[in-house]
Parts: C-alpha cells; sequence; structure tokens
C-alpha cells in the first residue's frame, strides 16, 4: 500500500471530522478545533493519504520545549490494520529528531489494545494512569512516555521497527 503523509491543511478538516465521528462517536473534537490546532505555532497536524488520494487518517502533537504531546491519532475504518496508523506515529517521531524533541507523551484508553500494543513497539511506555479520563463513559488512560528518543536504546529498537515498517508501505 501506497501512503503520502502530509501536513494537515484546512481543506482536510471536513474529511477529519468524518474519521472522528467515526473513532470516537458523539464525544468527538470539533471542526473549530482542529482549525485552531492548524493555526496554533505548538501544533504539527497531519493528514494520510491512499494511492487514491482519499484520506484514511490523521495525527496530531504538541511540542513544548523538548517534550512532544501526541493529541490524536485516528485511522478511518476502512483502512485500519493497513500500518496507517504506524506511519503516522512515525512522521511524528521523525519530526521530533527534527526539532530535537527529546520525549513524547500521549493518553491512550486502557481497553485500547491495538493501540497500546503500537506504542509499546515504538519503545513507548506505561508511567501511570488517569483515573476516568475519558468523558463519554469515565475510562481511564494510560499514560505513555518514551524515553530519551535520541538515546541509543530507543535509535536502534525504533531502526529495527522503521525498517519493518517499510517493507510493508511505500510512503511518500
Amino acid at each position: 500500500m501506497e501512503i503520502k503523509i502530509q501536513p494537515m491543511q484546512k481543506s482536510d478538516v471536513d474529511n477529519v471530522i468524518n474519521i472522528e465521528e467515526k473513532a470516537y462517536g458523539e464525544h468527538h473534537w470539533s471542526k473549530e478545533s482542529f482549525l485552531n490546532e492548524l493555526s496554533n505555532d505548538l501544533a504539527r497536524y497531519y493528514s494520510a493519504f491512499n494511492e487514491d488520494g482519499d484520506l484514511a487518517g490523521y495525527a496530531g502533537c504538541w511540542q513544548i520545549l523538548e517534550e512532544v504531546h501526541i493529541t490524536n491519532v485516528a485511522v478511518s475504518p476502512d483502512y485500519r490494520r493497513k500500518k496507517i496508523g504506524e506511519a503516522l506515529l512515525k512522521t511524528i517521531i521523525d519530526d521530533c529528531y527534527k526539532n530535537k524533541a527529546k520525549y513524547i507523551t500521549l493518553e491512550v484508553r486502557v481497553s485500547n489494545k491495538p493501540a497500546i500494543s503500537l506504542y509499546e513497539k515504538y519503545g513507548f511506555k506505561s508511567l501511570g494512569v488517569r483515573k476516568g479520563y475519558y468523558q463519554n463513559n469515565n475510562e481511564d488512560a494510560l499514560i505513555m512516555w518514551t524515553e530519551n528518543i535520541f538515546y541509543d536504546k530507543f535509535k536502534l529498537n525504533y531502526e529495527k521497527v522503521i525498517a519493518e515498517l517499510e517493507g510493508k508501505i511505500i510512503l511518500k
């Protein structure tokens, strides 16, 4: 599968909202929230397109000094289990290297085992729980962090998982 990832544009937001609604139900970000994020100097958002030019997923993060907080990663149900979420995560990590961010953090639902597995594959570790974090059902969130991404241990693992990913998809 061929995937093109690029900075999110305002013209992507309607399709982002369609994925957001499918991924998160009635408790999702608004169109206005995404438009505000696109003008936020701390934020970076990405859109992933399939070979036909359809929006397949998106991700976003904030960089504050040496830390990046991943705010969201979502893939359309039609494109899940096709490495798109992983490609988006790679894009964020590559951006962290480029912008000298050392640590990456995120929250993830404790029930979202596929996402937790993906983050663990990329070196994230659970360092705590936010009780009742998700408003729609009061579900807890795992707080996950990487170690310093410039440390050899992280970089060696990252190179290994990226080699596996690049053997399965083509990133444009």
